[in-house]
């Protein structure tokens, strides 16, 4: 009966976007709220309301007590428990991402990677629109974003209420200890809409993980529907041939989505997934949750990232001499590349092999946060990994030169998380 409840909850949040007249945030909210009071409210079996009154009354209200006397660090940390099912290859994962599609923007308008954050409480950087608790944790020993409960809707705090330009990109890192695929509809939602219309875009994402795929209700899947700018709302999925592949128990998996000027597409781990060539233009974003309410079905989040589409390299050499990116990552406090960075660092290697006469010195520069003596050596070895990775995509090493920078030539204010984001960079300078 629980899985019947959870489907019928999680059609009726589908809807959220569906009206007009009221902005995102009020409809999401309004929308959410009537759909769990009145459903749970309708002639469902006793033993369901008990349940439900178990798992979501009195355990939530224990909890939260406990939590008040509890150590906060002990109480909010969760280990995950190891892998059962290896990892991919780096070296697989790598190749993926080098032959993807999708651009990081260049221009950040939104940044959080859920850092230097007090645990417990709900992200600074976000607005609650409706549904469960949402707060921050640590997941094996760093900071995220918990979506709890029945459902969770949160969206970016904007000084706009339309922030989204024509072109843009987003990504983020979700994490789902789903391990079983104890539902199908265990899903975390891209929402993408406008003033005027408030769905334009719903992706919903299932990474269930099963160790035996064929068994049913276990195969990850992604479904979605979206507006073209005629205003007709079509549908379409991308079920587990492509996806399930991708999904590893107790492992972060990278979305991203783009849009350009009418055209969306939608990646998992760098694969593409739904690739849309005409859609209403939105101008707004949400993040949502919905899942059973066992501890093991709830939803993870980090480095959640908008930009402004991306400038072509060549363009950008040509008129400013250099490239400055920030698509180009690494592991926290580390000079380790994460897999999305090869997106990147392939299309400068592309660059490099059609002009061969560019030589570049590769610059790696830091926020302020820390100390000189760690940010000045950190910054030479991330450069260093830099050239390494293109060094094995064919380029020649006499043509490269790794220069850690630190955090001595900002160029924007370390005093805000926009300013900081800026500042973690990358620069190719022509020699």
């Amino acid at each position: 009966m629980r899985r019947i409840l959870v489907f019928i909850i999680s059609a009726l949040l589908a809807s959220c976007f569906a009206a007009n007249g009221q902005s995102l945030l009020e409809q999401l909210g309004q929308r959410a709220k009537n759909a769990v009071e009145n459903k749970l409210g309708e002639k469902l079996e006793q033993g369901v309301n008990d349940a439900l009154d178990g798992k979501i009354g009195k355990k939530k209200k224990k909890d939260k007590a406990d939590k008040q006397t509890a150590d906060p660090v002990s109480q909010d940390a969760v280990a995950m428990p190891d892998a059962k099912v290896p990892a991919q290859p780096k070296k697989q994962v790598e190749t993926s991402y080098a032959k993807t599609d999708f651009v990081p923007g260049d221009e950040i308008f939104f940044d959080d990677p859920v850092e230097g954050e007090k645990l417990g409480e709900f992200p600074s950087h976000w607005d609650f629109v409706s549904g469960e608790e949402c707060e921050i944790i640590t997941l094996n020993g760093e900071q995220v974003i918990k979506l709890s409960g029945w459902y969770s809707i949160i969206s970016p705090l904007m000084k706009e209420a339309d922030y989204l330009p024509e072109d843009f990109t987003i990504e983020f890192d979700v994490w789902s200890n789903d391990k079983y695929g104890s539902s199908n509809n265990d899903h975390i939602d891209l929402l993408l809409g406008s003033a005027e219309t408030e769905e334009i875009v719903v992706v919903n994402l299932n990474p269930a993980f099963n160790e035996n795929p064929a068994e049913e209700g276990a195969q990850s899947n992604i479904s979605y529907s979206f507006r073209s700018p005629a205003g007709d709302i079509r549908e379409g999925s991308a079920k587990g041939e492509s996806l399930t592949p991708l999904i590893q128990p107790d492992s972060w998996l990278h979305v991203a989505a783009s849009f350009n000027k009418r055209a969306f597409k939608y990646y998992v781990n760098g694969v593409r997934m739904i690739n849309l060539p005409n859609v209403m233009r939105p101008t707004r974003m949400a993040l949502r949750s919905v899942s059973n309410c066992e501890e093991k079905d709830r939803f993870y989040l980090k480095n959640i990232r908008m930009a402004k589409g991306a400038v072509p390299l060549y363009d950008r050499l040509m008129s400013e001499g250099k490239i400055v990116t920030y698509a180009i990552t690494f592991e926290t406090g580390k000079a380790d590349l994460k897999p999305e960075s090869m997106v990147e660092i392939h299309r400068v290697a592309g660059l490099m092999k059609d002009n061969p006469g560019l030589e570049f010195e590769v610059q790696g520069h830091c926020d302020a946060t820390g100390s000189d003596k760690v940010n000045d050596p950190l910054s030479q070895k991330r450069a260093e990994a830099i050239v390494a990775a293109l060094v094995e995509e064919g380029i020649a090493q006499a043509r490269l030169t790794a220069v850690g920078k630190g955090s001595h030539q900002p160029i924007a204010s370390n005093s805000t998380e926009e300013g900081r984001a800026k500042n973690r960079r990358v620069e190719f300078v022509k020699k």
